[in-house]
């Protein structure tokens, strides 16, 4: 396959799903209207300094590009030569306004999706795009200070999670598979709904998107202009080995691979939080993944019809903003007593919406009984599959290496949202321990005869259970100390006593009444459970640091001792 061939495949694709869309010059029924809290606006950007220079350079990774004159590596080594010439090239594009022309082509490099699909077929090929590293020290100059900007004016959707400081899938899974823990523990059922969008980053209107950063975030004036400059006139080419298509014009999408994308992303979906919000119903994203959900007492079909009508009027937004919903991808999972969930799962049927039992989000199986067993599953095959291979080099590295490798393929598994498995029962638990048993006996040669407890404590490893309420009780401190997301703070409540007791004021939380193991497995009740456990001198740390360092050295303790 040429390149030119995946060139015109590529760009065909996103012009197809934007033919498709078929936007509509009809009313939609709706009014959005911008945020009174943006008023302020920016109109123009700060120079920046050498420290601001030597921080961004230290900030962004060392990957380099055929774009790039020299390897990022060594242009990093040599970059205090260079920071007069650097300074004077960002400093004037922030003041002018204006993006450099030169650094406007991205080069896109086709990748496999899966090993076992077939080569032949384009359809079957992600689009990786690199970008050169002067576009990207540029971008994360601009990106600070609109960051900042955004902040300083909330200007930011609060159920936003993706590319935002102190927030992450992690933090968005907990608030969702709380919501739904709580439902179900007080007898309620709730409907998930995950909406998948087709390619939404590449179909993004660059005149909306400028409507929006104008009236939606305050945006004005330089400032303005900079980013009219940034989209307009981009390229790409594909690269193959040593070969190369011809150049070809980009007119819509944020630029895959940089560092403004995500966030102007997150921008142009702002008014779609206000759509959700005028139907009352729940919604979290995570850049482009939008899940949306309800709760609803047996009987009540308002909320069903709710969730249709909200549905509707995200499909025909989305359709006004050049996005696609993929209405075959989109997955719906009832969650609450078994007897109940078929009830309404015809209920949903009524309005189009076909359930499953389980579905991945944000990299999670969920399941309509919470016990995450598929999701175990998948870690314990994966899990064991790499360390299977792992175990077969392991004569041929050094320990240290070894130990890299297993955390980069184990623990990554392990501990990748771990603090939704709260509420899993001991079976699972015990088949995630047995996974970090077998990566311990790899990494210390110890026999299957031979106790683990020995290796686990060699390795100052913190056993599965025990990394569960690490991952938890780090989570609580930094949303309690300004370092997560508000939606994560809103779920913990200091504790007050009705008289002046001994304990006032010494940092405990209020933990809530549950009735189920639902209802224990929640964050809202969990996290204030085992955190009042705590020592006061821990609970009170004064800096994350001392505190991660402090717990895990109290819960090791705990472990083994």
């Amino acid at each position: 396959m040429a390149c030119n061939d995946f060139a015109k495949f590529f760009t065909e694709k996103i012009q197809k799903i934007r033919q498709a869309i078929g936007t509509s010059t009809a009313d939609p029924g709706y009014v959005l209207c911008p945020p009174k809290n943006c008023l302020n606006t920016m109109k123009q950007f700060q120079p920046i300094n050498s420290k601001d220079l030597e921080d961004i350079l230290g900030q962004l990774n060392s990957s380099s590009c055929c774009l790039d004159v020299l390897p990022t590596s060594f242009f990093k080594k040599v970059s205090k030569t260079l920071e007069s010439d650097l300074l004077q090239i960002v400093n004037f594009s922030l003041l002018s306004g204006v993006f450099p022309e030169s650094l406007k082509t991205a080069v896109i490099k086709p990748i496999l999706k899966k090993d076992n699909l077939d080569k032949t077929q384009m359809n079957n090929y992600r689009p990786i795009s690199n970008l050169p590293f002067l576009s990207k020290i540029i971008e994360k100059a601009v990106s600070q200070q609109l960051s900042y900007f955004l902040k300083q004016n909330n200007c930011y959707d609060a159920f936003q999670s993706g590319f935002r400081q102190n927030h992450s899938t992690e933090t968005a899974l907990t608030k969702v598979f709380n919501d739904i823990c709580l439902n179900t523990d007080s007898g309620k059922m709730s409907v998930l709904v995950l909406l998948d969008l087709s390619a939404a980053f590449d179909t993004v209107d660059h005149n909306i998107l400028l409507k929006r950063l104008e009236n939606w975030t305050g945006l004005s004036g330089t400032v303005l202009n900079w980013f009219k400059t940034y989209l307009e006139n981009r390229k790409y080419f594909v690269s193959i080995g040593n070969f190369t298509s011809e150049q070809t014009s980009i007119t819509c999408g944020v630029p895959q691979g940089s560092i403004l994308g995500p966030l102007l992303f997150n921008i142009y979906m702002l008014p779609l939080a206000q759509i959700i919000n005028n139907n009352k119903i729940n919604y979290h994203s995570y850049a482009d993944d939008t899940q949306i959900y309800i709760t609803m007492s047996p009987g009540d079909r308002g909320p069903v019809q709710a969730l249709g009508k909200c549905i509707e009027e995200i499909n025909d937004w989305l359709c006004h903003n050049f996005l696609q919903l993929n209405k075959n991808k989109t997955e719906v999972i009832v969650f609450g007593a078994k007897e109940k969930r078929l009830q309404v799962t015809r209920e949903l049927q009524s309005i189009h919406l076909k359930t499953t039992n389980q579905a991945r989000n944000l990299g999670v199986v969920m399941d309509a009984d919470l016990n995450l067993e598929k999701h175990i599953k998948t870690i314990t095959k994966s899990a064991y599959y790499h360390l299977k291979n792992i175990s077969r080099i392991k004569d041929l590295m050094s320990q240290q290496d070894l130990e890299k490798l297993v955390h980069a393929f184990i623990f990554s598994r392990l501990d990748y949202c771990n603090s939704i498995f709260t509420g899993l029962p001991k079976k699972s638990v015990r088949q995630l321990q047995l996974i970090q048993n077998s990566a311990a006996r790899v990494l210390t040669k110890t026999k299957k005869v031979d106790h683990i407890s020995p290796a686990l404590r060699s390795l100052h490893w913190l056993p599965v259970r025990q990394r569960i309420d690490f991952k938890v009780l780090m989570l609580a401190y930094k949303a309690l100390n300004g370092l997560g997301p508000k939606y994560i703070n809103d779920l913990l409540t200091q504790y007050e006593p009705s008289r002046s007791l001994r304990s006032s004021g010494s940092g405990l939380l209020s933990v809530p009444r549950v009735r189920t193991r639902h209802g224990e497995a929640a964050f809202s009740f969990y996290a204030p459970y085992i955190w009042n456990k705590l020592p006061e001198s821990l609970r009170s740390a004064e800096t994350l640091s001392l505190f991660k360092s402090r717990l895990k050295t109290h819960l090791f303790s705990a472990a083994f001792e």
